[in-house]
């Protein structure tokens, strides 16, 4: 048996599921602390089933607070950034373009230095030690610990953020050191922002990941814990520690990939309707579909990998205002059960809305008497207009294609709308995340330059792919189920040998799944 967790903004949704099936399920509310949230909701789905701890093979959660503690500005770390990469690519410094407060947050300390690589792989130059020796004593000094290195063109080679890595270890032990050949992709700018964003969190991560080791040591749970990535798989707590950046966008993900998994629709447009909002994305053989453009998070122009998602400001707790006119983007949120006029509140919501349109057995329908009818039929147009427009944003063609809704939220919209061939609500909807993030798969992933002028482009593919494979091993995948699930190829037409950006990645089966 596995126990899925996802801690939202709104609520903590928690699932056991055995041989695929999902036994038990339940919502709670997401507390402050985030080891309280998910030591309250698994104690309750192991009551609810009357399950005993040590059936738990392994235990997956998904997170949204190191997105949270971006955004928020909250519990971020003072850090040093030092980009490789003189004589040249010095004309734009660190953070260009970041949001002030979050810059005076993090209170950095900036370097140049020798080093880096040009695009067709010779090096600017030379890495020099002495160089990086005399920045990390200064870094020493001046009590900073948590460090981001940027080399230039450092996925093509990594070798001299590594080389100055082992001199930064070995001055300041205890640093957290972030490398960007293992976070971002080809891209300096904002590659080098998601490596300062990662050393900011190092310190949170620890943190939370303790808190989810202390709430299942407390529930005498002893089975391997993995956490969601944003990619629609799992890692190590380890991994963790060391890339916090790489679990921004799993709640999405997980509903993505729970949803496909639900409904056994492995192609299709996934609408998730929360409290606050709603995210709409595209799955494609049971995975979300990356985005192919900078991402900006917190603020922040960023090219780690992430799902290609819209996020409009419609959710159960959206108020309704200008006689059902106007829908959200603000919302009750977490407090929709004391604010809603259905719940004996004050405050017009739509779910207020859902509940006298779909007469709904939902809180106190006598409460909802007063609403006028011009107000719901308003307010019901505005819902579907808001859903369809970001529908159409998300398809590639005119076509019309199914979409499965989940999400506790979904009870706004149980009609069809206008480019879909299908609406989809399957069992379980309101816990998809959960469902998600309890999977149980994790991937390896290459994405480098190649040159097909050395091995041939078949040699170099196949090459590539067990390198992604023996990632996926090692992240704890079982050898016999471990897939290629995606191969990309950009031809680089500016660079010599036939260079092409392959991007390979493997996915498995976990071994205790």
């Amino acid at each position: 048996m596995q126990i899925g967790v996802d801690v939202g903004g709104t609520n903590t949704d928690g699932v056991i599921l055995s041989e695929g099936k999902v036994l038990v399920s339940e919502k709670t509310t997401t507390t402050e602390d985030v080891g309280d949230g998910v030591f309250n909701i698994i104690k309750t789905v192991l009551t609810k089933g009357n399950i005993s701890p040590d059936k738990i093979s392994s235990v997956m959660i998904g997170t949204t607070h190191f997105t949270n503690a971006l955004v928020e500005r909250k519990k971020l770390q003072k850090i040093a950034a030092i980009r490789l990469s003189l004589p040249a690519a010095d004309s734009l410094e660190q953070m260009i373009g970041w949001p002030s407060d979050l810059i005076d947050n993090i209170n950095p300390i900036k370097y140049f230095a020798k080093g880096g690589y040009e695009v067709d792989g010779r090096e600017i130059s030379k890495l020099d030690k002495d160089e990086i020796k005399k920045i990390t004593e200064e870094i020493a000094n001046k009590n900073y610990k948590n460090i981001a290195v940027n080399s230039v063109y450092s996925p093509l080679n990594s070798e001299m953020e590594l080389e100055a890595n082992e001199i930064i270890k070995n001055i300041i032990p205890d640093a957290n050191i972030s490398l960007s050949h293992s976070i971002g992709k080809v891209g300096l700018i904002e590659r080098e922002n998601a490596t300062i964003i990662n050393a900011a969190l190092a310190n949170l991560a620890v943190d939370i990941v303790e808190s989810f080791k202390n709430a299942l040591k407390k529930l005498n749970i002893d089975a391997p814990l993995y956490i969601s990535q944003n990619d629609g798989t799992l890692m190590r707590p380890d991994k963790v520690k060391q890339y916090p950046v790489l679990t921004f966008a799993c709640g999405p993900t997980n509903s993505m990939r729970g949803a496909a998994y639900l409904s056994g629709i492995q192609d299709s447009i996934i609408v998730d309707i929360g409290g606050t909002t709603s995210d709409v994305g595209y799955i494609k053989a049971g995975f979300p579909r990356q985005s192919a453009i900078a991402t900006d998070v917190g603020g922040v122009r960023t090219n780690f990998r992430m799902p290609d998602i819209i996020s409009i400001g419609l959710g159960g707790g959206s108020l309704i205002r200008d006689n059902g006119n106007k829908v959200g983007p603000d919302s009750v949120g977490y407090r929709l059960t004391e604010k809603a006029l259905v719940f004996g509140g004050d405050t017009l919501t739509a779910t207020d809305i859902a509940v006298k349109h779909y007469d709904l057995d939902i809180g106190d329908k006598s409460l909802l008497n007063k609403i006028d009818d011009s107000t719901v039929k308003n307010a019901k147009q505005e819902i579907t207009r808001l859903l369809e427009e970001a529908v159409d944003k998300m398809k590639t063609s005119a076509e019309n294609v199914p979409a499965v809704f989940v999400g506790g939220g979904t009870i706004l919209n149980k009609e069809n709308l206008n480019g879909i061939s299908e609406l989809v609500i399957p069992d379980n909807f309101a816990v998809a995340n959960a469902v998600g993030a309890a999977l149980g798969q994790v991937s390896g992933e290459v994405d480098r330059v190649f040159h097909y002028e050395k091995l041939g482009r078949e040699k170099t593919i196949e090459q590539a792919s067990n390198e992604a494979k023996q990632l996926a091993k090692e992240a704890g995948a079982k050898e016999s189920s471990i897939e290629i699930n995606e191969i990309n190829e950009n031809p680089l037409a500016y660079l010599p040998g036939k260079s092409v950006r392959l991007q390979i990645k493997a996915i498995g089966d976990l071994e205790n799944y």
